[in-house]
């Protein structure tokens, strides 16, 4: 990290970062507030083997900048956050190192509020909540995460001529995590056609037998002729290698920050590719967070999360009608909500 840190804070609006190092526990951590306007920001905890500190910082503003738009286009009270820590989840994580995490994120008093994410889980949150609440370790958001995607495909489909049918579109599932496989599994009740993969090809095996999907290796995901590319796993799935190799009409899926750079999205449009924006169509989980964290049950829940096709509708009409691209007709919606509350 360099001090032009503070330029790229100060550009992208984050409000803090907090670096965490704990000798005794092996800890390196980054928590990132991005912007508290809406509420407390809310933000997954991910345990990953970045190569470098860079990497990881790059990967937490990301990822908190991405949830700041989810909460405010969804209309939730919440702000956009995140945290990460640099280690493999396999080998490194303890009890010890957990906790030590905990402890940074109480510093902030309650303006980020944890939840689990890639490499790390709900009995994690728990250890991480015994020093700091509130924490989300109860109810795992993955299947709405998923139902929400479900119900933008719907949305995709409808601009793009059909009535939201399912029945024998074909999907390409990237990820075959708690999200891809949650989507999998309502894809296959739809009588879509599923093709799966994932870098575990035992998680990929286990969706295909329960679903019926076609696996397929991981590289040859973006290269799938499909109606829809469902990404559901890390994000940069669409960059200047990959952009050219698609061979789907919908791109639609669970993962954050899909779009390398967000000039990708006028080039999908270029292309004829309908892209629906990642902050919009997979907002579910965040969705039933905060119906959790207002303690409300899960019936309501799952009605609000319906809603995700909805706002994924008005959005690509928006777009359709300004000659605008769906990333762009999102980002007005977030932000126009932002500058709402903002005094």
């Amino acid at each position: 990290m360099t001090f032009a840190l503070f330029d790229r804070l100060r550009s992208g609006g984050f409000e803090h970062v907090l670096v965490g190092n704990d000798a005794g526990t092996g800890l390196r951590s980054l928590v990132v507030t991005h912007d508290t306007t809406l509420g407390p920001a809310l933000g997954g905890v991910r345990m990953h083997p970045y190569p470098d500190e860079d990497a990881a910082l790059d990967d937490a503003l990301r990822l908190a900048q991405a949830m700041t738009l989810k909460a405010a286009a969804a209309g939730l009270a919440l702000g956009g956050g995140w945290s990460v820590i640099i280690g493999d989840p396999a080998t490194d994580k303890t009890p010890g190192l957990l906790r030590a995490h905990g402890r940074r994120i109480a510093a902030l008093g309650g303006r980020f509020i944890p939840v689990n994410d890639v490499g790390t889980t709900q009995a994690d949150l728990r250890i991480i909540g015994t020093e700091t609440s509130p924490v989300c370790d109860t109810g795992d958001p993955s299947p709405m995460t998923a139902l929400g995607v479900l119900e933008g495909i719907r949305a995709c489909l409808r601009a793009t001529g059909g009535d939201g049918d399912l029945r024998g579109v074909r999907v390409c599932v990237q990820g075959a995590g708690n999200v891809g496989a949650a989507l999998a599994r309502l894809l296959a009740a739809e009588s879509a056609r599923v093709l799966v993969c994932d870098v575990d090809p035992g998680r990929a095996a286990a969706v295909a037998r329960e679903t019926g999907a076609e696996v397929i290796h991981p590289s040859e995901a973006v290269e799938a002729e499909c109606d829809v590319l469902a990404p559901c796993a890390l994000g940069g799935v669409v960059d200047d290698r990959t952009l050219p190799l698609l061979r789907c009409r919908i791109i639609a899926g669970g993962a954050n920050n899909v779009l390398d750079d967000p000039g990708h999205a006028a080039a999908l449009a270029d292309r004829g590719i309908l892209y629906a924006p990642d902050f919009c169509v997979n907002a579910g989980g965040l969705v039933y967070l905060e119906e959790q964290l207002l303690g409300h049950d899960r019936v309501r829940a799952e009605q609000r999360v319906r809603g995700v096709g909805d706002r994924v509708s008005a959005v690509l009409e928006h777009a359709r009608r300004d000659g605008l691209t769906p990333l762009r007709a999102a980002l007005d919606l977030a932000e126009a909500r932002l500058r709402r509350v903002t005094p």
